[in-house]
């Protein structure tokens, strides 16, 4: 990267570094300087609960006591730990270091970090981008849910409806009984969804799901228009009101009969299942994914932190609220299985089914004992996690191209970006959008994901070097990080996360909506919609070679060198070169 002379710096052999008070003087103008062209969180507590809001999602509440039911019960605790010590907390850690120490989003810090894979960065944007559009479908749904839970009766707990098919509907749990649907899986298929036969029938719009997404892109804009000023103060309440409600059904929950039944069933260990490979990764899997590592929000977010913020305190408490969440969770959901199983006389392993979707569809059978919990309970979940995502797109938009475009102001970006995202989700609102949303979900959640991930531990831990990590949380925070994350980052977390994506090669499976088997052209677009984020690891690497001098062997060294100053006592001081900033140029 090329400086200008006024920018350049003396060099760390002859530099004086006993700072004068003139000295001190300086540095605290040009930090105020600084922090006046990037925002940074009102107080710490916002970060950690804007990180906590991001974190925790639907996952937690269905998708691991599921996974705890499904691999050993109590015994998947032994997995799940071990991998959140291992991985989960190391690579959160990693995130943050990167995105406080560059002040940049996850496209030009990793830019700066490993040019080489500067791709790697542009990906997590583009997939938080496409997860973005059709996440917040969910958003939609849990509204729908919400709007409709004010009557006498709830509508999907009676077959008396006008939507049901009445011979082939159950009013009760329906058990073994395959030939019966639920009254709340048909309420999900014929009311909500008024669901068409297949992808292949895209059928009219939704026009009352229509008209929720647009309320939800609505109340997604008010979230970010301000950046993290208004993500802050949006956070006090999103990130705590779901964990009152999760409290309530718990204490409602535990006074039920059979719920006894369905606890020790969630916390009973299976000790055999330990030495079954798929568990272990399917914990990894677990605490990788419910953390949010590899979409680039947690950078973007840690971006916006003062330099000296305690980042290592922040990614244990965002790390253990997560499990904590996870694992109240399990106890809310199994003690409510196991009523269930007590009202039907079945046992609860005959409730308990796969966690795809279920948090939608399984949970209505007991959404009556709730009033209505559940849709403020979804819909806090997903509205929370789903603005984070829209962010990382407004930064890299607002760092790749703010100092090009002067008026270029953060609302009218964030309202552009909303406009896009929700036209784009307007095909997931149609009859056929169920079929839509299974296939992004699909190949964006599992087949992109678990690449991109691996190439970021890749770039930062093994080409950039965990040394040159160490010493930028040693500026950062004033010492090294202790063997146990320096192991972690040079060892455990890239093999463990190349054991998960090998993993996820192998038992590799086609998009399927339940008994749903989607044509060969839909499959196609669906590996188009993976490759529209992993293709940017590939070209940037070929541009990067490409725009460097020398040999291969010389253009390559050239590729894996960081540009990032780590002289610098805070690099957000810098007054960077435009030129250089541009992420498609040579030294980006």
């Amino acid at each position: 990267m090329e400086v200008s002379a006024e920018n350049s710096r003396i060099p760390s052999d002859e530099r004086d570094d006993t700072l004068k008070p003139l000295d001190l003087k300086v540095i605290a103008e040009m930090t105020a300087d600084a922090e006046a062209k990037r925002p940074t969180w009102s107080g710490q507590l916002e970060f950690i609960l804007a990180s906590v809001g991001y974190a925790v999602g639907l996952g937690n509440v269905w998708r691991f006591p599921y996974l705890c039911y499904s691999s050993g019960g109590g015994a998947f605790m032994v997995p799940y730990f071990t991998m959140l010590f291992l991985c989960g907390v190391p690579l959160l850690f990693m995130e943050y270091v990167v995105g406080q120490y560059t002040r940049l989003g996850p496209v030009h810090a990793i830019a700066k970090i490993c040019p080489l894979l500067k791709g790697v960065g542009l990906a997590t944007v583009v997939i938080s981008f496409v997860f973005c559009t059709y996440y917040n479908v969910l958003m939609s749904w849990a509204l729908f849910y919400f709007f409709n839970s004010f009557g006498a009766t709830l509508p999907w707990t009676s077959c008396n409806n006008t939507w049901n098919a009445v011979g082939n509907c159950s009013s009760g749990f329906p058990g073994n009984a395959t030939h019966l649907q639920s009254a709340s899986q048909q309420f999900f298929d014929h009311r909500l969804l008024e669901k068409s036969s297949g992808i292949e029938e895209a059928g009219g719009l939704r026009w009352e799901l229509f008209g929720y997404l647009l309320i939800a892109w609505v109340a997604v804009y008010f979230c970010i228009f301000k950046g993290v000023k208004s993500t802050g103060k949006v956070a006090h309440f999103t990130a705590i009101f779901p964990y009152f409600i999760l409290f309530a059904l718990l204490i409602n929950n535990v006074q039920l009969p059979g719920a006894r039944e369905g606890i020790l069933y969630f916390v009973t260990p299976v000790w055999s299942k330990l030495f079954e490979v798929k568990v272990w990764v399917n914990a990894a899997a677990q605490v990788f994914n419910s953390i949010g590592i590899a979409f680039g929000s947690m950078i973007s977010m840690a971006s916006y932190n003062k330099f000296n913020n305690n980042i290592l305190r922040d990614a244990l408490i965002v790390s253990f609220t997560n499990s904590f969440t996870s694992i109240l969770a399990g106890f809310v959901i199994f003690s409510a299985i196991g009523y269930m199983a007590h009202i039907h006389n079945l046992p609860v392993d005959n409730i308990a089914t796969d966690g795809k979707h279920q948090a939608w569809k399984d949970h209505r059978e007991n959404a009556s004992l709730f009033l209505g919990s559940w849709e403020h309970f979804f819909f806090f979940l997903t509205w929370r996690k789903g603005f984070q995502h829209v962010h990382v797109a407004v930064t890299f938009i607002k760092d790749e191209f703010g100092h090009k475009i002067p008026f270029l102001k953060r609302e009218m970006l964030a309202l552009a970006v909303c406009v896009v995202c929700f036209v784009l989700g307007i095909p997931h609102v149609t009859k056929g959008g169920i079929y839509v949303f299974q296939l992004m979900d699909h190949y964006t959640a599992v087949v992109s994901l678990v690449l991109l991930a691996f190439f970021e531990v890749l770039a930062v831990c093994w080409i950039f070097g965990v040394s040159r990590l160490s010493l930028m949380v040693k500026r950062m925070l004033g010492k090294t990080p202790n063997i146990y994350f320096r192991l972690c980052w040079l060892l455990l977390c890239p093999l463990l996360v190349l054991c998960i994506m090998i993993s996820s090669i192998v038992q590799y499976t086609p998009a399927r909506y339940g008994t749903y088997t989607y044509p060969v052209w839909a499959e196609c677009v669906g590996w188009c919609v993976s490759l529209v984020s992993v293709v940017w690891i590939p070209l940037g690497a070929i541009q990067e070679i490409y725009s460097n001098k020398g040999s291969l062997r010389q253009r390559l060294k050239t590729a894996m060198t960081p540009t990032i100053d780590l002289d610098a006592e805070d690099p957000s001081l810098e007054k960077h070169n435009p030129a250089s900033e541009t992420l498609f140029t040579s030294g980006a």
